[in-house]
C-alpha cells in the first residue's frame, strides 16, 4: 500500500469513528479447573483480586475481547486458548479458598460466550 493509501485509509477511519484497527484484548491466563469450568459454561465469571494492578488493567479501559488460557500456551496452540466478547466487569465481595479464608473485593469479568 503506498503511502497516500495508506494516509487515506486512517483518515477515512478517523472520520468513521475507528480509533483503533487492532482489537483490545485482555489476556488472562488460568489454572486448568478455572479453565475448564468456563469452557463448559459452568463458570461464568473470572475473579481478580481489587489492587492497582487490575485497577490499572480494568477501571477506564475498554476492550473488545477478553483472551482466556490455559496457563501460558504458545503462539499457536488454540486448544488452550478461549476468545470471547468482552461483557465488562462488576466489583464483588466474596470468599473463596483461593483468595484465603476472609471476604475479599473481586472484580467479577463476564467470561460468557
Amino acid at each position: 500500500m503506498s503511502d497516500n493509501l495508506l494516509k487515506q485509509f486512517l483518515a477515512e477511519a478517523r472520520q468513521a469513528g475507528i480509533t483503533h484497527l487492532a482489537p483490545r484484548r485482555l489476556h488472562l491466563p488460568l489454572k486448568r479447573e478455572y479453565f475448564e469450568a468456563i469452557q463448559d459454561g459452568s463458570k461464568p465469571e473470572e475473579y481478580r483480586l481489587c489492587t492497582p494492578h487490575w485497577r490499572k488493567r480494568l477501571e477506564g479501559r475498554k476492550y473488545d475481547q477478553i483472551v482466556l488460557t490455559l496457563g501460558y500456551p504458545s503462539r499457536d496452540d488454540h486448544a488452550r486458548r478461549l476468545v470471547r466478547p468482552w461483557r465488562g466487569f462488576t466489583v464483588k465481595t466474596i470468599t473463596h479458598p483461593h483468595f484465603g479464608p476472609g471476604p475479599v473485593q473481586v472484580y467479577a469479568i463476564d467470561v460468557t460466550n
